[in-house]
């Protein structure tokens, strides 16, 4: 079965500042625990801000490290989940359902790629 990676990419800038919601969570670990027993589920989690990350970077043969916070990036990826389905359909159903978890005032985009495997 094809493997799918959805990168979860969130506005840093206009994420709530507490988080997300105890309810917010609950849902989460309900459809986390619904996706790991129908075997869908392989690996996910979520990212530190870009304030704690760093940036390495090769270009015209030179090499830069940056770090964070990156203040030019509006949408970052913020998280990721690792999946297994029988198609992309699949792998577009799960993603939506984990979109939907959330309250509406997040702005959640997951990019969805299948993994090219060798």
């Amino acid at each position: 079965m094809p493997r799918y990676l959805s990168m979860i990419r969130i506005d840093e800038q206009n994420a709530p500042a507490e988080g997300p919601s105890p309810a917010l969570m609950e849902r989460m670990g309900e459809l986390i625990e619904e996706m790991t027993k129908a075997g869908v589920l392989l690996d996910t989690a979520g990212l530190t801000p870009t304030a704690q990350g760093t940036r390495v970077r090769w270009e015209g043969g030179e090499l830069t490290v940056t770090d964070g916070p990156f203040t030019e990036a509006k949408e970052v990826v913020g998280g990721y989940a690792l999946l297994q389905a029988k198609d992309t359909a699949e792998a577009v159903e799960w993603t939506r359902r984990f979109l939907q978890v959330h309250e509406a005032h997040w702005t959640v985009t997951c990019e969805l790629r299948e993994i090219a495997e060798g």
